[in-house]
């Protein structure tokens, strides 16, 4: 029996960053995300601290001397959205930078616009 996978949306510019990301990189990216899809958590997922609640999951994968990062919510049900794919360049040790904090949040309130205007049945969630 195969359960029903949750859509995956892509806000903004995120499936196009994320394509420019090393084929392994976006290899285990895609698996965390598929995992997503199926209602699990791949190992790698952490919440991301920046955000209240736990409804907004990070993976980090280091390739290379170089770290990347996909952020995306679980917090819509029956949508994965995947609101940010960058290369942390920060030189201020793990901090993600104020900048992608900032894309990320306006990100979710696009994210939460959209489900709202398209995706959600039941108005009483």
């Amino acid at each position: 029996m195969n359960p029903r996978l949750s859509l995956v949306e892509w806000i903004a510019s995120s499936l196009d960053d994320l394509k420019d990301f090393p084929e392994e990189v976006q290899q285990a990216i895609g698996y965390a995300l598929y995992l997503a899809q199926c209602g699990e958590k791949h190992p790698d997922a952490k919440p991301f601290k920046n955000f209240k609640g736990a409804g907004v999951l990070e993976v980090v994968e280091d390739f290379d001397g170089d770290t990347y990062r996909a952020v995306y919510t679980v917090k819509f049900k029956g949508v994965i959205y995947v609101l940010h794919a960058f290369q942390k360049k920060s030189k201020h040790g793990i901090a993600t930078p104020k900048q992608d904090i900032e894309l990320i949040k306006a990100r979710f309130k696009r994210a939460e616009e959209h489900y709202i205007q398209n995706l959600k049945v039941d108005k009483n969630e």
